[in-house]
């Protein structure tokens, strides 16, 4: 179960992702399917937006 820390930085993560991709409509269920899951992130984020892989991986760490 997740605790209340988790949450936290779950939604200060996905408020920071919907920020940098702001141009992306992302569905708050696909959100939450690929939380705590950096790859499906990664992928989600690249669906929506065409970006490189390797681009959005950067942007990812930075923010993580």
């Amino acid at each position: 179960m997740a605790t209340e820390k988790m949450n936290e930085d779950w939604r200060r993560i996905r408020d920071q992702i919907k920020d940098i991709w702001d141009d992306a409509d992302f569905d708050n269920k696909q959100m939450k399917r690929a939380r705590g899951d950096f790859t499906k992130i990664v992928g989600l984020i690249h669906d929506k937006t065409e970006e490189p892989i390797e681009e959005i991986r950067r942007k990812m760490s930075a923010i993580l």
